[in-house]
């Protein structure tokens, strides 16, 4: 079993920054593609970013391309997404995940973070 945890959540003025991250403990992730997921209120579950193994495949939804980053550290277990330029759009709970699959399948997907809320005020 993988267990992921994701902090770096809050509330941002528009035009500001956050930086998510999420620690992963147990299986290793060795191989494994990470990536974030966000749900607004009343919307369906939508895939924001996932990054390869080896960083060398990088997926972006086209409504955070230029703004959001995706990054990992194998070495600390660790996956980041940097949100610069943020928007009241981005609000959302979001979550990590992992899978032992191709990182651009968002059916891949099937370890889980708790979330952790973005709220962004216009």
């Amino acid at each position: 079993q993988v267990q992921l945890v994701e902090s770096g959540g809050g509330l941002v003025q528009a035009g500001g920054s956050l930086r998510l991250s999420c620690a992963a403990s147990g299986r290793t992730l060795r191989s494994s593609a990470m990536g974030w997921f966000r749900q607004a209120p009343g919307k369906e579950r939508e895939f924001v970013a996932a990054v390869s193994w080896s960083g060398g495949i990088i997926y972006y939804v086209d409504s955070v391309k230029g703004r959001f980053t995706i990054s990992r550290d194998n070495a600390k277990n660790t996956v980041y997404l940097q949100m610069n330029s943020l928007k009241a759009e981005d609000t959302a709970v979001y979550y990590c995940a992992a899978s032992y699959r191709s990182a651009l399948d968002p059916q891949g997907y099937n370890y889980w973070g708790q979330g952790t809320q973005v709220t962004v005020s216009s």
